[in-house]
């Protein structure tokens, strides 16, 4: 267990987005970001995601599938490595992984193993690491965007986004990419977790 706590949110000092406006905000604040890096710290286990033809495939159970549609995005990814290097933006991502792992999870890190190969630096944590941080509840899905501005993802029960919450107090974007920055500096690095825990597990139950 690492003795590493984050920043306190207070919902009433940032501002609530729609899903529909966090979308927009994200997209253009992407958009302006230049030479510096990007942080993201994924905690649920599970999320309902949309667009996604191999999630969707996943959700059917038809899991050879949903791993043939990974590798039909490979240009896409490509490309987008080629505008973040152009960019000079490096983002980074922090998955916390419960073991065993749930369906979601173990595609997800087919997904995250792929992502790496194209320059995006993926670690994993265990929920054991993060514990400290996890007396009083779950730790938050946060972004950390251009060291300016940082959104808490909003979702329902069932792993659906419904929206955001977003702040810029440079204190708190600070304090949250620390935290963010030092679970990454004691994780594994994605590709060497996945082929230890994941390349050899059968086909995961639908869901």
């Amino acid at each position: 267990m690492l003795d590493l706590l984050p920043p306190i949110l207070a919902p009433e000092q940032g501002h609530s987005l729609t899903l529909a406006a966090y979308k927009r905000d994200f997209r253009t604040r992407e958009a302006a970001i230049r030479d510096t890096d990007s942080w993201k710290l994924e905690r649920r286990q599970h999320f309902e995601e949309e667009g996604s033809p191999s999630r969707d495939a996943l959700r059917r159970g038809e899991w050879e599938l949903a791993l043939r549609l990974l590798d039909d995005r490979r240009e896409a990814l490509h490309a987008t490595a080629r505008e973040d290097r152009r960019k000079g933006h490096l983002f980074h991502r922090v998955r916390v992984v419960e073991q065993p792992l749930s369906p979601y999870a173990q595609w997800e890190l087919h997904s995250h193993r792929q992502r790496a190969e194209y320059g995006e630096r993926i670690h994993v944590v265990s929920a054991e690491q993060v514990a400290s941080a996890e007396r009083e509840g779950r730790l938050p899905e946060i972004v950390v965007l251009g060291r300016s501005t940082l959104f808490q993802v909003l979702y329902t029960e069932t792993g659906a986004t419904v929206g955001a919450v977003r702040y810029t107090d440079q204190e708190l974007v600070r304090g949250w990419e620390n935290y963010i920055r030092k679970l990454y500096e004691t994780g594994e690095d994605v590709r060497t977790y996945f082929e230890r825990e994941v390349a050899h597990l059968p086909p995961p139950v639908a869901l």
